[in-house]
């Protein structure tokens, strides 16, 4: 690394966990311990500076990511609070898509949790190392060793921990560093103490897991495996860089502990993140692509401008627009191109974030994550560069939305002002969609689970002042088929005076899967076996093409066809009246056609439930799952509560939250996490 250039004292990392595990409490605890807070902000008092919102301060969860920007040890570190709810995985995969590394928060109690899993995976997708904290130490039923055994079950990484907690539970008053065999504490108020000697009854435990992680590290790296073999030992220096080239390489992930709520361990947490976590040139070179050719962006303030806009919010001073600047430099007033749109753009303001708050700049380098003023059109995924030197970036992935609700206004003068206010959400957050029901007439708003769309709506309603009625949230279904045709036979013959349109199309239709076990939500595949040139392969390409057109509605109830599999057998044309535009719609129609003399199944969106209560309360809630069409999948008993996993549809999950507190008496909570698609029982109705 080359510790000469600015970009090496430079951090970009998100904090990741389940909902509750304590990631927004981290984050306040690090801009404390880096002085950029006076004040220890708490998310039950709804005085956190990530947590800005008032929707986020009314809930106690975290709903939008948030940037902030802090320094230690002459080192800036830009971090993004995530959230932990499934609802708002969109927030976290837009997060991820910008970032260099991320700190990882655990339960000291629960372990792995089932949306620590989902953003694990997240996380290894866009390749970003981690390392892991695992938090509220100071709790009842707190224990290192089984959350970093669950973290090796249920993530698959090699766990190293590199600290020993120093008391237990309540009696939990620090650590012991296991590189510098010492031991750090802090006071009852969380003030850091000054390191000190390994207690005497820890040592010998202490020295017994420095030998098992020097053990560990030997086995998966090569260098350190020569020296262990070697001396026997590895030295500090030595330890520290192949920890350091294991994260990156995303082959283990280094273990810290602490309780963020009573500021213990934070410190230690910062000195990994500059220790373990890489720096803007540490990883490898942006790509993107121009002309259809691929091109490599170097993290160099010399470097034509590369840029990913990844989130935008409208203020009451305007339009923020955050970008992740990976090549060449940025400056107020600049003209930049918005590649993905293909216009220009005006910078207005440059700013660092923190939270709600922002520093104004001259100028943003590689390396830098800040927002901007000015640009007019710029959506999330959009990318920024050099107008004469173009490049576009892939933009994070959108989950297609599962969930819907109609939405009016209350007073038919709104109207309006409800269409802008909903285009104005769909522009900020991607997730979501906004459309008009053909048939109904019915704007329909659709998102990624029930809170997902009330948070929309109740923004609605307090920053634009409107009322609004909301209707019964409604699943999106698929169609499949479950036993398809051969032989299809479909003519499409128009005579109207000039030329007219002819075409003849044979079609096979199949299950691309098995409908009876829910596979079959598989897509769709086209093939042809036409010999002889009786279709050319450009009126074949019109074909496919048509089909395709017609897998937007099906003959149950006009909902998207997924898997089946389409092979066009035969056909023959007109020397005149055949043409691309025939068989494309030769391909729709005769498809559409064929559908309707298939067995066709119709599909409902499914989610893993992982439900977490009193042993006294299982048995109810498992006759509502029972109830729900839920099948229990597995069921654990963990820190005196019983965990129960289930496959739920996801329209029978519509007010489980509510049903859940009143049968536990508030203990219960529940997590859920769409799965796919599975066959509806015949009473669902299609429409």
């Amino acid at each position: 690394m080359r510790t000469t250039d600015p970009l090496a004292v430079v951090r970009n990392l998100g904090i990741l966990a389940h909902v509750d595990a304590g990631k927004t409490t981290v984050t306040e605890r690090i801009l404390y311990a880096t002085g950029t807070t006076h004040k220890r902000g708490e998310v039950h008092d709804g005085t956190t500076v990530t947590d800005f919102d008032p929707q986020e301060r009314d809930r106690g969860i975290t709903i939008f990511s948030a940037a902030v920007s802090c320094s230690w040890n002459g080192h800036r570190i830009n971090l993004i609070d995530t959230p932990g709810h499934v609802d708002f995985a969109d927030e976290v995969e837009r997060s991820l898509r910008v970032l260099d590394g991320a700190v990882a928060v655990f339960d000291a109690v629960a372990g792995v949790e089932p949306q620590s899993e989902s953003v694990w995976r997240q996380a290894d997708r866009h390749g970003v190392p981690r390392i892991a904290f695992v938090n509220k130490m100071d709790r009842a039923g707190a224990d290192l060793d089984a959350a970093v055994a669950s973290i090796r079950e249920r993530l698959h990484p090699a766990p190293l921990a590199v600290q020993l907690p120093v008391g237990a539970e309540d009696a939990f008053t620090g650590v012991v560093d296991l590189l510098g065999l010492r031991a750090l504490t802090w006071s009852d108020d969380g003030e850091a103490r000054e390191p000190a000697p390994v207690p005497d009854g820890l040592r010998e435990e202490a020295l017994r897991r420095r030998r098992l992680l020097e053990e560990a590290v030997a086995e998966l790296h090569p260098a350190a495996l020569e020296e262990f073999c070697d001396t026997g030992a590895l030295r500090t220096g030595t330890l520290t860089a192949a920890l350091r080239e294991l994260t990156a390489r995303g082959e283990a992930v280094v273990v810290l502990c602490g309780s963020a709520y009573r500021n213990r361990g934070i410190e230690p947490l910062l000195d990994a993140v500059l220790a373990y976590l890489p720096s803007p040139l540490d990883v490898p070179p942006v790509r993107g692509t121009h002309d259809g050719a691929e091109q490599e962006r170097p993290a160099d303030p010399a470097a034509p401008l590369a840029a990913l806009a990844f989130k935008v919010t409208a203020t009451a001073t305007g339009r923020l627009t955050c970008l992740r600047v990976y090549s060449g430099t940025i400056e107020q007033g600049d003209t930049v191109r918005d590649a993905t749109a293909g216009r220009a753009e005006r910078v207005g303001r440059i700013l660092r974030l923190h939270a709600d708050r922002h520093t104004r700049l001259d100028r943003a380098v590689a390396g830098d994550i800040v927002a901007v003023v000015g640009l007019k059109g710029a959506r999330a995924g959009a990318t920024l560069c050099a107008p004469d030197a173009p490049l576009v970036l892939e933009p994070a992935g959108t989950a297609e939305p599962v969930v819907s609700v109609a939405v009016e206004a209350l007073r038919g003068t709104d109207t309006g002002r409800l269409a802008s206010a909903l285009a104005r959400l769909a522009e900020e957050d991607p997730s979501l969609v906004v459309r008009t029901d053909p048939e109904t007439g019915q704007t329909v708003l659709s998102g990624m689970g029930e809170l997902h769309l009330e948070v929309a709506v109740e923004r609605i309603r307090r920053e634009h002042g409107l009322g609004v009625a909301v209707g019964r949230p409604r699943v999106s279904h698929r169609e499949t088929v479950g036993r398809g045709v051969s032989g299809f036979v479909y003519r499409h013959v128009k005579q109207d005076g000039g030329a007219g349109q002819f075409a003849h199309v044979v079609l096979d239709v199949e299950p691309l899967g098995d409908a009876e076990s829910g596979s079959a939500e598989g897509g769709f595949e086209f093939r042809s076996t036409v010999v002889g040139g009786r279709v050319p392969q450009e009126y074949v390409r019109a074909v496919e093409a048509g089909c395709r057109d017609a897998l937007a509605e099906g003959p149950l109830g006009g909902h998207p066809v997924t898997g089946l599999r389409v092979t066009l057998t035969d056909g023959s044309t007109h020397v005149k009246d055949s043409s691309d535009t025939a068989f494309r719609t030769a391909g729709r129609l005769g498809l559409r056609d064929a559908l309707r003399a298939c067995a066709m199944v119709l599909l409902e969106p499914v989610a893993e439930v992982t439900v977490t209560v009193p042993q006294d309360a299982v048995g109810s809630v498992l006759g509502d799952l029972a109830a729900r069409r839920g099948r229990v999948s597995g069921s654990a008993t963990r820190a005196g509560a019983a965990v129960v996993t289930a496959t739920v549809p996801l329209a029978e999950l519509f007010g489980y939250a509510t049903r859940l507190r009143s049968r536990t008496q508030g203990r219960g909570t529940f997590t859920s996490r769409p799965t796919g698609y599975a066959p509806a029982p015949a009473s669902v109705p299609a429409r």
